[in-house]
């Protein structure tokens, strides 16, 4: 009677031990599957070449040693604006090549914050418009002496005008 006992509750101890265990697989044959995705392995490396190639360059941000600092013509009186500048540009060359025309970049975009107005920097779109103006001219200052455009974005990182 002792035997029988021990069997049954031997068995009972399988029993349970199998009902927890079968979720458990179930659980993680789904997470398997899901996981794993459903494209073969080489299908998949074929795939990570494409993007690696296709994927753009590291942005580097390039900063103007020296804030901008000039006056503009108001209805009634001068007004005095200091703006710094950064320069977004892509890969190790344009990086290397905007740093290596900094006295280049600094003089044409004096030259495009010098013709600006205190009505047009006033205004967020004004600051737009002058800093695409900024770009167009820091652009086409660079290909004329390296044959590339280098800058991808002129970036303010900080306006004052008083």
């Amino acid at each position: 009677m002792a035997d029988s006992a021990a069997t049954t509750n031997s068995k009972k101890r399988i029993i349970l031990i199998l009902i927890a265990l079968v979720p458990v697989l179930f659980g993680g044959a789904a997470a398997w599957f899901f996981l794993s995705g459903d494209q073969p392995e080489a299908g998949h490396d074929s795939l990570s070449a494409t993007s690696a190639s296709g994927k753009p360059e590291p942005a580097y941000y390039v900063i103007l040693p020296h804030p901008f600092i000039f006056n503009v013509t108001g209805d009634t009186q001068q007004r005095l604006v200091q703006v710094k500048v950064q320069l977004m540009v892509r890969g190790d060359e344009n990086d290397t090549l905007a740093r290596q025309h900094i006295p280049l970049v600094e003089s044409t975009l004096l030259q495009s914050f010098g013709a600006a107005s205190v009505e047009q920097l006033r205004s967020p779109s004004g600051r737009l418009e002058l800093r695409q103006q900024s770009l167009q001219s820091v652009q086409s200052a660079l290909v004329k002496v390296s044959g590339s455009p280098v800058v991808e974005q002129v970036l303010f990182t900080g306006f004052v005008m008083q």
